[in-house]
């Protein structure tokens, strides 16, 4: 499966986004996800959000790749 990031086109009828195509059980389980990300870059007061961002990026990267 290929992930598709939000275009902002959001529905909420059938079982799948039209705007991204991805189905709203996944859109669902990934909103606390983000919510945890963020609320923890708060509490930690980041400043350069880009780069805690593009961290938690390449750590998702390199995890997926161990054992692969």
């Amino acid at each position: 499966m290929e992930f598709r990031p939000c275009t902002g086109k959001c529905t909420d009828e059938g079982t799948s986004c039209e705007g991204c195509g991805r189905s709203h059980e996944e859109i669902a389980e990934m909103k606390p996800l983000i919510s945890n990300l963020v609320a923890f870059a708060e509490k930690m007061g980041y400043d350069n959000v880009e780069e805690y961002a593009n961290s938690v990026a390449g750590s998702i990267k390199y995890k997926m790749s161990e054992g692969h």
